[in-house]
């Protein structure tokens, strides 16, 4: 068993045995006493972390010291965190189960780090990899979830993936190991229980080597995803591109992909966009521009040869005041900051669409930055006549997710001086005859 584990470190390059410290997680049950022992015993640096939740009363704190005389045991370094995971999970809106995960791992890296360790080293192994792929499958996933647990996932490594709990046993009873068992694994109330007890064993039926299969499936599906993966990069790279806080994906290479939805969806995954809902994307290519798709934290639109995608303003933008001894103003998110400039004659007027200079003598405090609204017109730069300001960000072409971000500056009087981020109103602009110059520029 020690060759089978060391072989499946070195072929997987979970971490050098002779060269890397690892923390290894320890509950005290069955797989990871199995683990922290064949480490030891392959002459690994080790140190052992113990995860305290709070959930089982008595049961958890014999669990804890059973684990820390373990560690004592072995001479290895012991490291152990008590969490109030019920009521974390009550103020974050999730599962027990999801607190528990997020809180071990958090810590682990906390510890990893601070004692300048090179891995965690956890006790999956191919059931476990079963139970998940089957619960993944359940819920619905893609590729991602169908490999199951990884065998390296950044700083995590699981050395005991490749082989069964059934080989996991043997070796315990061999060597004769005690360990502590967890009275919640038989607890129908957990869904992963559920399939562990009811489902699992009537499949096992069917296939006895169960285990090894999934775990082959596994390793597949881990590669057909990593074909996945440089597919989308290369996609990505062709149709996307970056402006700020805009994302701007273009159609027609999207749609000269192989399985355009998944392709899709793998690249909006970060923007929080579901299956379902890239579908329904996918599906308004055709259509006319102006359809928009919400995730929790995005907006997408199609806009013409386009998906334009925009972090979700959760706020309504305000209305703010920038008084003649003012610099600075910061409104929602946009800071604008003002400058007088005397000498107008060696002024050279900037060329970013970031800066506004005006006519300082045209100018009557206080200046208002306000969202624009329907009826809005000004005088572009450079145009004699009014125009429209919906007009004109027709003709900007800017998208309907864009326009819900567009603010103007206006001076004293209403008159808007200048379409943030855009244009100048021509009867604000620096003449010949202007003796200073007022700039504002978006930071």
């Amino acid at each position: 068993m020690l060759d089978i584990i060391r072989r499946f470190i070195e072929e997987h390059a979970l971490f050098s045995i002779e060269n890397d410290a690892v923390l290894v997680a320890v509950s005290g049950g069955l797989d990871s006493v199995v683990l922290l022992d064949m480490l030891h015993r392959l002459g690994v640096q080790v140190a052992v972390a113990h995860c305290h939740f709070g959930l089982r009363g008595e049961d958890a704190d014999a669990d804890e010291q059973f684990v820390r005389k373990l560690a004592k045991q072995y001479g290895f370094p012991y490291f152990a965190e008590f969490f109030q995971t019920k009521e974390f999970a009550g103020q974050e809106g999730i599962s027990t189960q999801m607190a528990a995960r997020f809180l071990r791992y958090r810590w682990f890296e906390q510890v990893r780090q601070t004692q300048d360790l090179a891995y965690v080293a956890t006790a999956h192994h191919q059931r476990d990899e079963a139970e998940t792929m089957l619960l993944n499958l359940t819920h619905g996933t893609g590729l991602a979830g169908l490999h199951g647990i990884q065998v390296k996932n950044g700083r995590v490594v699981r050395p005991l993936l490749g082989v069964g709990r059934d080989d996991l046993h043997d070796y315990l009873v061999e060597r004769g190991l005690r360990w502590r068992e967890d009275d919640s694994n038989d607890s129908p109330v957990y869904q992963r229980n559920l399939l562990r007890i009811e489902v699992l064993p009537v499949l096992r039926e069917i296939n006895p080597n169960l285990d090894q299969t999934m775990h082959g499936t596994a390793e597949r599906v881990g590669g057909a995803e990593e074909i996945v993966r440089r597919y989308v990069a290369d996609t990505t790279a062709q149709a996307r591109r970056d402006d700020a806080e805009v994302t701007y994906l273009n159609i027609a290479t999207l749609q000269k992909t192989a399985a355009t939805t998944l392709v899709l969806h793998e690249m909006l995954r970060p923007f929080g966009f579901s299956w379902l809902m890239v579908k329904d994307i996918v599906a308004a290519f055709p259509g006319e521009s102006g359809r928009r798709f919400d995730s929790p934290t995005h907006r997408l639109v199609k806009d013409r040869e386009n998906l334009v995608i925009t972090p979700r303003r959760l706020t309504q933008f305000g209305t703010f005041q920038l008084t003649a001894d003012q610099t600075d103003l910061l409104a929602d998110g946009m800071r604008l900051k003002a400058e007088l400039h005397e000498d107008a004659k060696h002024f050279i007027i900037p060329r970013s669409k970031s800066t506004a200079a005006f006519d300082a003598d045209k100018i009557k405090f206080p200046l208002t930055l306000r969202k624009w609204q329907d009826g809005d017109w000004f005088m572009p730069l450079g145009m004699k006549g009014k125009k429209l300001l919906s007009d004109f960000l027709i003709d900007q072409k800017v998208p309907l997710n864009l326009k819900d971000d567009v603010r103007v500056l206006t001076s004293a009087d209403g008159k808007i001086c200048w379409v943030v981020g855009w244009r100048v109103d021509d009867r604000f602009k620096v003449e010949e005859a202007t003796e200073q110059v007022l700039t504002v520029q978006r930071m």
